[in-house]
């Protein structure tokens, strides 16, 4: 089977195709920007005609969509999450529409969720920042594109090379920083805010049976937890596993791209139903792996 991974260097693409390398069978085909990538590719710029032909030289049996942008201006989230996806689909279907296309989509997309109430893919999606607006507009390019598509829908990934651009990888990469210093002050943004954290290694597994299921799939499904979790617990696991004995300091405000929300919690009976995928690890487990990876990475 040849998977054609796009945004395989990435923070989600790195973990994802390391999952499908271990498929019986699979043949994994790198393409982006980065010069070690077998197909050069740049969804934020080439034109149709030109990824066409890149997609009929790959020709993959399935394609897995990683690339995106979590930050940026206007214009970069735009290229990236909106006309990235509508140009792709329009490629595929002209070069190989045959192949499935797996695409990474956020829960982002549905905008402030009801406490005590998991969002459903059915809900209405109404996104209150930029990045979830371009985010669900790459995802209606997909789903209307009438290839074999599915977008996971994914919560907020935690687990090993987390980016310092993620509250997971900001604390990590402070908290290595500050050590076991007693007078250490880390200053953060909002803590109170609830979220779906959901381990990077169970996103890779879902994009392994997506890519494998057979069958049709539903337009979206939702990847996270299940459960929801105080951010500020999150920030105190990480700080207990650190060893930190200094002081965490709560501001206002966070990452741009999920600030305004105050709760969210995504429903993945679906993906349960669809793919036979569960969550196999636990926000401890990914703490843990993210710390013990963090740690390796100092000189």
């Amino acid at each position: 089977m040849r998977i054609l991974v796009l945004g395989g260097t990435g923070y989600l693409g790195r973990h994802v195709a390391a999952r499908l390398r271990a498929l019986p069978g699979a043949r994994i085909l790198a393409a982006g920007r980065s010069s070690t990538a077998e197909f050069g590719v740049d969804l934020a710029a080439d034109p149709v005609e030109r990824l066409a032909k890149t997609l009929a030289a790959a020709a993959p049996d399935a394609v897995v969509n990683c690339a995106g942008a979590t930050g940026g201006d206007p214009v970069t989230l735009a290229e990236a999450n909106a006309r990235g996806p509508a140009v792709l689909c329009a490629a595929l279907r002209e070069a190989a529409p045959t192949a499935r296309l797996v695409h990474l989509g956020s829960a982002a997309e549905y905008g402030p969720g009801v406490p005590g109430n998991p969002v459903t893919e059915s809900a209405p999606a109404c996104p209150v920042t930029l990045y979830g607006a371009t985010k669900l507009a790459g995802t209606v390019a997909i789903t209307t594109s009438a290839l074999d598509a599915v977008v996971l829908r994914v919560g907020n990934p935690v687990g090993p090379g987390a980016p310092v651009a993620s509250l997971p990888g900001r604390v990590a990469s402070l908290l290595r920083s500050a050590g076991r210093n007693p007078e250490a002050v880390l200053r953060l943004g909002g803590l109170s805010a609830h979220r779906d954290f959901v381990d990077v290694r169970d996103v890779a597994q879902a994009v392994a049976l997506a890519v494998t299921t057979p069958g049709h799939l539903p337009p979206v499904l939702n990847i996270g937890s299940g459960t929801v979790v105080a951010v500020g617990e999150l920030v105190q696991g990480l700080a207990r596993r650190a060893g930190f004995g200094g002081r965490l300091e709560e501001g206002a405000g966070g990452p741009a791209r999920s600030a305004p929300v105050s709760w969210q919690c995504s429903d993945i009976s679906a993906a349960a139903r669809a793919l036979g995928w569960r969550p196999a690890h636990t926000l401890d487990d990914a703490l843990t792996a993210l710390w013990s990876a963090t740690t390796e990475t100092v000189p």
